[in-house]
């Protein structure tokens, strides 16, 4: 895949475009409602650009068989991406821009690569090189987001439904919200069995007090989700057992009582989105 290393790549979200096609004035996803454009315009890098520069990917083991990494200095939104082993294989979870030598070389000695899964756009990266570097594993992306997309190569994989196994053990789970399409992961192996959800931003960790979570339709722009759409996620969410919360940036977790923490966030969210307080 030579192509993709000069494949550009938005500087503001770290989405890599595919290189077959023509480049747009601005990346649509940064322009969609949810993020924005920077205010000194639109902005291109590329991957070769990226190894070349001073970045490098931090890698920390979170528990037995979750490794997290991110790029720094920081490329795009910031976000981290995660190795899970299982016996089965081992799944990335969600991605970064950063695919250097010294990441492949730590991949490979943890096993490799069975499948990608990513929680929603903006979080994309460049995907399509992850996956060929590491023996073209399935790239699985909800249909509900396909227009996002922007290199769908041959290893992408849409899915419909409200579930998906991805290995055993691991299910990737629908939820929507922040994206129509965006899902999370429930590694059941976690935490000795009691089980994990990952859920990039699809479910906002609060990284003040790592006890709470919030939903929303856009983060930076503070636009809420309705009360329908948070009823359908505690909905979804009710059947999994889980006792962690990881998020989408360092520190924000939930290293206890996940299930509990995430019922009351959501409760409360909703109560505020439904009932007139005559005290605010």
């Amino acid at each position: 895949m030579d192509r993709a290393e000069e494949a550009h790549i938005c500087k503001a979200c770290g989405v890599q475009f595919s290189p077959h096609q023509n480049l747009p004035s601005v990346c649509p996803i940064c322009s969609d409602e949810r993020q924005a454009v920077p205010k000194d315009g639109q902005q291109w890098t590329t991957h070769t650009q990226l190894k070349n520069g001073p970045y490098m990917n931090k890698w920390t083991k979170y528990e037995p068989g979750l490794y997290a990494f991110n790029t720094e200095p920081k490329v795009g939104i910031g976000q981290r991406a995660f190795l899970i082993q299982t016996a089965h294989g081992n799944i990335l979870w969600d991605c970064v821009s950063l695919l250097d030598d010294a990441t492949i070389d730590i991949v490979k000695a943890l096993g490799g690569l069975k499948a990608i899964a990513i929680s929603h756009p903006h979080y994309y990266a460049n995907n399509a090189q992850w996956s060929s570097v590491f023996g073209n594993v399935p790239v699985y992306i909800h249909e509900k987001d396909k227009k996002w997309v922007m290199w769908e190569h041959e290893n992408v994989k849409f899915w419909s439904g409200e579930t998906l196994r991805v290995l055993e053990g691991a299910t990737l789970i629908h939820l929507g919200g922040h994206f129509a399409g965006g899902q999370i992961l429930h590694w059941a192996e976690a935490v000795d069995g009691k089980g994990a959800l990952l859920s990039g931003d699809i479910i906002q960790v609060n990284a003040l007090d790592h006890t709470t979570v919030s939903v929303m339709r856009s983060y930076p722009n503070y636009i809420p989700l309705s009360a329908s759409h948070v009823h359908r996620i505690a909905a979804r969410l009710e059947p999994w057992a889980f006792e962690r919360v990881y998020g989408g940036f360092w520190n924000y977790e939930v290293m206890k009582d996940g299930k509990a923490r995430v019922e009351y966030s959501l409760q409360r969210y909703i109560k505020w989105l439904t009932d007139d307080d005559p005290d605010v």
